[in-house]
């Protein structure tokens, strides 16, 4: 072992309204303001809206990623963001970008797990 500590990752299932699970546009809007307020960068993205409802979003970044999974005809979505500590302890970032997420969502938190990597 090295000594690293690769960084904070959160787990979570949370509920929402079905209108905001269904707006990934909404959602790419949040996603880049909290990369921007956050000081992250950007590598890479994807977006799908599903026909029936629904979308599934991943955004790669240098310091790892976050995604979205949401299932608006059940209230419910999943989520999860890791930061790596790679050239700063970014685990307060991590923390801020869960739950500025879960207040743009004006979601209910079901279950959360943070792994500390």
């Amino acid at each position: 072992m090295t000594g690293y500590n690769p960084g904070l990752h959160i787990l979570a299932t949370f509920s929402s309204s079905p209108e905001q699970l269904n707006d990934a546009v909404a959602c790419r809007t949040l996603f880049d303001g909290l990369i921007g307020q956050l000081a992250l960068q950007k590598v890479g993205e994807v977006y799908h809206s599903f026909p029936g409802g629904g979308f599934t979003a991943v955004v790669c970044l240098t310091e790892s990623h976050v995604s979205i999974h949401t299932w608006p005809e059940f209230n419910l979505a999943t989520f999860d963001v890791f930061l790596s500590n790679f050239n700063n302890n970014n685990t307060d970032k991590v923390r801020e970008f869960f739950s500025g997420t879960i207040q743009f969502f004006n979601a209910t938190v079901i279950s959360k797990q943070e792994i500390f990597r």
